[in-house]
């Protein structure tokens, strides 16, 4: 732990510090909302533990509680999770070999890796990624733990609008995706897929069959001229 306080700088310790802030925030709306719609206060804890995935969590979480399939909320997880395939191959450098592998692959997170490929060299990209991934894993089930404490005292805990954190934070990090047309275009079909379902199918399913707009972003994404390939 000494070598990666030597290894990052204040600027990149600083950014590590306030990502592990957001998260923890992010955690209390989590474990409030999963408390307050009737879940049990050891599952959002369990499952910040566990899986260590906020949205997939999230997702999870709202579907079980609306009454939906558990086993629609899992696969709607997993499903969100499949972003994790192409981190590990993004920064299989940092995630380390071994032992040290299983201890690291469970740290991946869009923060660890974010901050991971950040870094100019090798030796910053390992130590910032056990650093942030090490930060997450204190501060997100820490804060599941202290909204659902909050949850199971406080009635109603839409008052203190922690049910809308997580939701914001997701569209402030979704808006400036949605400045490519492709992009845009996917959104919008699988919105409309999700809206157009949600009064015919259970809970769960319109958030699975609102991924069909990835196919729109598919077919939208431009094949390379014979002048790229060449190149």
């Amino acid at each position: 732990m000494r070598s990666i306080w030597r290894t990052l700088d204040r600027d990149v310790m600083a950014g590590i510090g306030a990502v592990c802030l957001a998260v923890g925030v992010m955690g209390v709306s989590y474990g409030a909302t999963a408390v307050a719609s009737g879940l049990p206060i050891w599952l959002p804890i369990l499952l910040g533990c566990v899986v260590l995935a906020g949205s997939s969590e999230f997702l999870f979480i709202g579907i079980v509680a609306a009454g939906g399939s558990p086993i629609a909320a899992v696969l709607a997880g997993l499903l969100v999770n499949a972003r994790h395939v192409p981190y590990g191959l993004s920064v299989p450098d940092a995630v380390g070999t071994g032992w040290r592998r299983s201890l690291g692959v469970h740290l991946m997170n869009d923060e660890s890796v974010a901050m991971t490929i950040a870094q100019p060299d090798a030796r910053r990209r390992r130590a910032a990624y056990w650093l942030t991934g090490a930060g997450v894993l204190l501060a997100w089930p820490g804060g599941a733990a202290i909204g659902a404490l909050i949850g199971s005292v406080v009635p109603d805990t839409s008052a203190f609008g922690l049910d809308a954190v997580f939701p914001a934070v997701l569209l402030a990090l979704v808006l400036p995706a949605l400045r490519d047309r492709t992009t845009l275009a996917a959104v919008g079909a699988g919105t409309a897929i999700a809206l157009a379902c949600a009064p015919f199918l259970p809970t769960g399913l319109p958030v699975l069959l609102a991924l069909c707009g990835v196919l729109v972003a598919a077919r939208g994404k431009p094949e390379p001229s014979a002048a790229q390939g060449a190149a």
